[in-house]
């Protein structure tokens, strides 16, 4: 899968339906029909939406986990709480259940953000507040997370 790119404010109706933006409708072209599975996000008080493949793969990891260990199980457990599989109608709307819209305080107004093979669905408002969090120091973060990488320059 093509890595996925951009940032979308978009609209949730009174159903939960959303009209995915179709920058994202085109990147995900080869992927619609297979679906799409929605979760909590671990970290984020937010949506992360799988293309069915990616989540596949997630789930083979997931499975390679010892059951016989009670962490594993619980964390099993927690990581796939309140997962839905989702599909694209015809005009490119997907729903976004009751319980995963409390989960992620959405209202009206959302933004649906690409992260790397995933989209994360944000409430508008949260989303703009952890992006300007004037707490994170995003170079040093940079820096940690990629400076010791062997990566070369980017150019």
């Amino acid at each position: 899968m093509e890595h996925l790119i951009g940032t979308y404010e978009c609209k949730v109706d009174t159903k939960g339906r959303v009209m995915m933006p179709i920058a994202l409708k085109k990147q995900l072209s080869k992927l619609i029909n297979e679906g799409f599975v929605l979760k909590r996000s671990v970290f984020n008080h937010c949506i992360e939406m799988y293309p069915l493949s990616e989540w596949a793969k997630l789930m083979d990891k997931l499975n390679s986990l010892n059951r016989f260990n009670k962490k594993n199980n619980d964390f099993i457990r927690r990581f796939t709480a309140g997962v839905k599989s989702v599909e694209m109608d015809n005009s490119g709307r997907f729903l976004i259940s009751k319980d995963l819209i409390k989960y992620a305080s959405i209202d009206k107004e959302i933004v649906v953000s690409s992260s790397v093979n995933i989209l994360e669905i944000w409430n508008k408002s949260t989303y703009e507040k952890v992006i300007n969090e004037a707490t994170l120091n995003f170079g040093a973060l940079a820096e940690e997370v990629m400076g010791d990488k062997n990566y070369g320059s980017i150019s």
